[in-house]
C-alpha cells in the first residue's frame, strides 16, 4: 500500500471553530454501547428478501442471490480497496482515504469516468468478515477513514460489515461516497453508522436524468436522500488537523452546457439544507464511456456534451453558488 507524507507547506488552513469538532469518536462506537447492531443488521438484511434498497425498487429476493438491474445477490462484489490519494485533502489528509469500490452501480450514466467498475461485474463477491479484513487493513495501514464508493444497492451488506469490524478494532470514521441516488429508508437503516456523507448531486431536471443516467426520479431522489444525510449528520465538521470528522460533503461535477442546472442544485442546497453545505465544484468533467461513440446512423452519440466544461462555465458555476448563498467551498491544501 502507497503512503505518502504530504509537503510542508500542504497545510489545511486555521478551522472555523464552528465547524471544529474535538474531542471525537466515530458515532457507530455509542450503537456498539448500546447493544444496537445486531437489529440493525437483521433489520438491514430482511431489506434483501424483497429488494427496495435503492431507488430501483426491484422487488426480488438478494438473499436467494436473484438479481435485477445491480446484478448484485447476496453478497457485495468488491472491485478494488485501496489508499486513495486523489480525494478531497480533508479525506485523503497524508496516508490517504481507505476506499472500498462496489461494482455495479445503481445508475448508468453514459459519461462514467470509473464505467469499468461501474457498469460491469468485477471483483470479487464478499461476506461480511472479508470487508471487515479490508476495513481493518486500511485502518492498519494509517488511512484516515474507511471510504465506501457506490454503495446505494449494498447497504444491508454495508451495515453487515461494520458490524462485524467494530469488535475487532474498527476506530474511524466511516465515508459514505455515495451518487445520492438513494433509498431514504435505507439511509435511515446507516443512521448512527455512518460519520461523512459524500453525495453527488447530478442534475436537476427529470429529462436530463433519464437521458444521461437512465433515471429520471434521480433529483427528487437525490433531494430526499441528501435532506435525510443532513438530517443525521449536519455540516462538515473537522478536527484540528484539518480532517473531515462528520457531516455531510456534498460534490457536485460541471457538465457542459448544464451551469443553469448547477444554479438550480446550488439555490436548492442553499435554501433547503445550509448555507453552510460544504461543497466540492468539480471541473474535471470528460467525454468518457458511451460520449462521443458513433451511433448507427453515422451521428455522435451524446454530442452536446462531448466535450470538456470550459474555464467559462467553471466559473459561471462558482458564481451561481455564491449567488445562492453558498460560502464553504472544496480547495487544494
Amino acid at each position: 500500500m502507497r503512503l505518502v507524507q504530504l509537503r510542508a507547506d500542504r497545510k489545511p488552513k486555521s478551522i472555523d471553530p464552528r465547524f471544529l469538532i474535538e474531542p471525537f469518536e466515530p458515532c457507530y462506537l455509542e450503537l456498539y454501547r448500546r447493544g444496537e447492531l445486531a437489529r440493525r443488521v437483521e433489520l438491514a438484511l430482511n431489506e434483501l428478501a424483497d429488494c427496495c434498497a435503492c431507488p430501483r425498487n426491484c422487488h426480488v429476493n438478494r438473499l436467494a442471490n436473484e438479481t435485477r438491474v445491480c446484478h448484485t445477490g447476496r453478497y457485495a462484489r468488491v472491485a478494488s480497496a485501496f489508499a486513495h490519494f486523489g480525494e478531497e485533502d480533508c479525506l485523503r489528509g497524508w496516508n490517504g482515504s481507505g476506499t472500498i469500490f462496489f461494482s455495479s452501480c445503481n445508475l448508468r450514466c453514459v459519461f462514467c469516468q470509473n464505467w469499468d467498475i461501474s457498469q460491469v461485474e468485477v471483483g470479487k463477491e464478499c461476506n461480511a468478515d472479508k470487508i471487515a479484513d479490508l476495513m481493518l487493513y486500511l485502518q492498519d495501514h494509517g488511512c484516515h477513514n474507511i471510504n465506501f464508493v457506490t454503495p446505494e444497492h449494498v447497504v444491508p451488506q454495508v451495515i453487515e460489515a461494520i458490524a462485524a469490524a467494530i469488535p475487532r478494532g474498527l476506530r474511524v470514521p466511516i465515508v459514505y461516497n455515495t451518487s445520492a441516488y438513494d433509498a431514504v429508508s435505507s439511509l435511515r437503516l446507516l443512521d448512527g453508522l455512518i460519520d461523512i456523507y459524500m453525495p453527488d448531486f447530478k442534475f436537476w431536471e427529470p429529462q436530463t436524468a433519464k437521458r444521461l443516467a437512465k433515471a429520471p426520479d434521480y433529483p427528487q431522489r437525490a433531494r430526499e436522500a441528501i435532506l435525510e444525510m443532513h438530517r443525521q449528520v449536519g455540516v462538515l465538521r473537522f478536527g484540528p488537523d484539518g480532517l473531515a470528522r462528520r457531516g455531510v460533503l456534498v460534490r457536485h461535477l460541471v457538465m457542459p452546457g448544464l451551469v443553469h442546472e448547477s444554479a438550480k442544485i446550488f439555490q436548492w442546497l442553499a435554501g433547503e439544507v445550509s448555507a453552510d453545505t460544504y461543497v466540492n465544484i468539480m471541473g474535471q468533467y470528460r467525454p468518457e464511456y458511451e460520449v462521443g461513440e458513433i451511433a448507427r446512423d453515422g451521428s455522435i452519440k451524446y454530442a452536446d456534451i462531448n466535450r470538456r466544461p470550459t474555464a467559462d462555465e467553471i466559473e459561471q458555476a462558482f458564481q451561481a453558488a455564491r449567488d445562492a448563498g453558498l460560502w464553504r467551498f472544496d480547495e487544494r491544501w
